[in-house]
C-alpha cells in the first residue's frame, strides 16, 4: 500500500470513527431524552451530550422568553457557567441573536474576524472564545425557541459541516423535548390552578367560624369587663383593686388577642388568593395609600417571631431607619412581601442566629437615576444559596432549596416589587448569609396615590 493510500485510509478511518461517535450520541440522547420531562435535565443531557459529539470544551442552550422578548442563557457548561446561567441578551446582538433571527446554523472559525460577535460575554466571564457552531433551536411548527451555541473546538480543530448535521439533528430531538416539557408544565398548572381555587375555598370555609368566634368573644368579653366595673361599684376600694388585679392581665390582653386571630385570618385568606394568582400568573393591581413601612414590619415580625423562638433564633428589628416620611404602598402586598422574606430565612438560619430588618430612605445611581427611594433590607445570618439557585430567583424558574418548596415565596416577592415600579437584589455567601434588598420610588409611588 503507497504512503498516499495509507494517509487516506487514516483519514478514513478518523471519520468514522468521529461519525460512530455522533451517532451513538444521536442514539443516547433520544432514548434519554424521551423519557424526561423536567426542562433542567432535558438542557443538561443535550448540551453535554452535544460537546461530547463534537467534541468542544464549553456551550450554552439560551430559550426565548416571550415575557420580556430577550434571550436568556438557560444552561451553560464550562468556566463562565456560573456567570452567564440566568443572563439575558437582545436577540438583535450577536451570533446567537442572528442565528436566532435566521434559523440557520452558522460556524464561526475564528469569532474576531466576525463583526456579529458579542465580544460583551467574553470581557464580562474572562473566557476566550476561539470559534464556535451555532444552531438554532425550533419548535414542531418551525418556530423558533432559541439557540445552542458550542464553543472551541478541542485542541486547535475546527468545526465542519458534520458536526452541523449531528448538531442539527441533536437541536432536532432537544427542541421537541423542550416543547413537550412546556407543554407538561402547563398541564400541571391547570391541575395546580383548579385545586388552588377548592383549596380557597376550602380555607375561606374553615376560617369564617374562626373569625366569627373572635367578634363574638370581642362582644363578651366588653360585656363581661362592663359588669365587672359595675359590681365595682358596691364594694370598698381594696376590694376593688384586688379585682382589678385579678382581671388587669386578661382586660389587657384579651384586645391584642382578638386583634391576632382577625388579622390571621385575613392574611391566611389574603395569602392563599396571592398564591393562588401567583400560580395563574396574576399580578394585582397595587392599591396605594400612605404607609408607614416600620409598622407594616412590625406587624409582620409579630407572629414570625414565635416561630423563630423555636428555633432558637432572633428576629432583630434594630435597624429600622427613624422618622422615615409616609410612603403609599400596597399595605397587604408590602406585608406578604416581607413575610416571604423573613419566613423563608428562619429555615435557612442556623440556631443561635438571627433574621433582621432594616428600612431606610437612600440614593443609588443606578436606580432611577440616583433619586430618593425607600430601602428596604432583609437579611440573615444563614446558610447563603449557591450561585445557580440565585440566579433564577425572581424568574419563573425559581426553584427552593427547602424539601418540598416550589419557589412561589420569591415568585410572590418579586411580583410585589415589580408592581411597585421597585427593583430588589440578592447578596449571598455561602456560610454567611444572604441579604436581599428592594428598592422602591418615592416620588413616582406618591404621584400614583393622588392619581387613584
Amino acid at each position: 500500500m503507497s504512503a498516499a493510500e495509507e494517509t487516506r485510509l487514516e483519514y478514513l478511518e478518523r471519520q468514522l470513527q468521529e461519525r460512530t461517535a455522533q451517532l451513538e450520541a444521536v442514539h443516547h440522547i433520544t432514548a434519554a431524552l424521551s423519557s424526561k420531562t423536567d426542562l433542567e435535565e432535558i438542557l443538561q443531557e443535550t448540551l453535554r451530550s452535544c460537546l461530547l459529539a463534537v467534541k468542544a470544551n464549553a456551550g450554552s442552550i439560551l430559550l426565548f422568553e416571550e415575557a420580556d422578548g430577550l434571550l436568556e442563557f438557560k444552561y451553560v457548561v464550562g468556566a463562565a457557567a456560573s456567570i452567564l446561567t440566568g443572563r439575558k441578551m437582545d436577540p438583535q446582538q450577536g451570533i446567537a441573536g442572528e442565528v436566532f433571527r435566521t434559523g440557520e446554523p452558522k460556524i464561526t472559525e475564528d469569532v474576531t474576524q466576525d463583526k456579529s460577535h458579542f465580544k460583551g460575554v467574553d470581557a464580562d466571564t474572562g473566557y476566550t472564545t476561539r470559534n464556535m457552531v451555532t444552531v438554532p433551536l425550533k419548535s414542531i411548527h418551525g418556530e423558533p425557541v432559541g439557540v445552542m451555541q458550542i464553543l472551541n473546538k478541542e485542541g486547535t480543530g475546527f468545526f465542519d459541516e458534520h458536526d452541523i448535521d449531528t448538531l442539527m439533528i441533536l437541536s432536532a430531538q432537544a427542541a421537541s423535548a423542550i416543547e413537550n416539557a412546556r407543554l407538561f408544565l402547563e398541564a400541571q398548572l391547570a391541575v395546580v390552578v383548579k385545586l388552588m381555587g377548592d383549596i380557597s375555598h376550602d380555607v375561606k370555609n374553615m376560617i369564617t367560624p374562626i373569625s366569627v368566634c373572635a367578634q363574638t368573644l370581642d362582644i363578651m368579653f366588653e360585656g363581661f369587663f362592663a359588669d365587672i366595673d359595675g359590681i365595682k361599684e358596691g364594694l370598698t376600694a381594696e376590694c376593688g383593686a384586688q379585682l382589678d388585679d385579678v382581671c388587669s392581665t386578661l382586660r389587657e390582653f384579651y384586645p391584642e388577642a382578638i386583634k391576632m386571630f382577625l388579622d390571621g385570618a385575613d392574611q391566611v385568606q389574603a395569602r392563599v388568593r396571592e398564591i393562588a394568582d401567583c400560580v395563574k400568573g396574576i399580578v394585582a393591581t397595587p392599591t396605594f395609600e400612605p404607609t408607614v413601612i416600620n409598622d407594616v414590619v412590625e406587624n409582620v415580625a409579630t407572629p414570625l417571631r414565635l416561630v423563630a423562638e423555636r428555633q432558637d433564633l432572633q428576629i432583630d428589628l434594630t435597624r429600622l431607619g427613624a422618622e422615615l416620611p409616609l410612603v403609599p404602598l400596597d399595605q397587604k402586598q408590602i406585608y406578604n412581601c416581607i413575610y416571604n422574606l423573613i419566613n423563608n430565612a428562619i429555615p435557612e438560619t442556623p440556631a443561635g442566629g438571627k433574621v433582621w430588618v432594616g428600612t431606610s430612605v437612600g440614593r443609588d445611581e443606578t436606580f432611577r437615576e440616583g433619586e430618593e427611594h425607600l430601602v428596604i433590607e432583609v437579611g440573615d445570618t444563614g446558610n447563603g444559596m449557591p450561585e445557580h439557585v440565585r440566579a433564577k430567583l425572581f424568574t419563573k424558574d425559581a426553584v427552593s432549596t427547602k424539601p418540598g418548596g416550589t419557589g412561589l415565596g420569591t415568585k410572590i416577592v418579586g411580583n410585589v416589587v415589580e408592581a411597585h415600579d421597585g427593583r430588589i437584589t440578592v447578596w449571598s455567601e455561602q456560610g454567611k448569609g444572604t441579604t436581599f434588598t428592594i428598592r422602591i420610588p418615592l416620588e413616582r409611588a406618591v404621584q400614583e396615590a393622588h392619581a387613584g
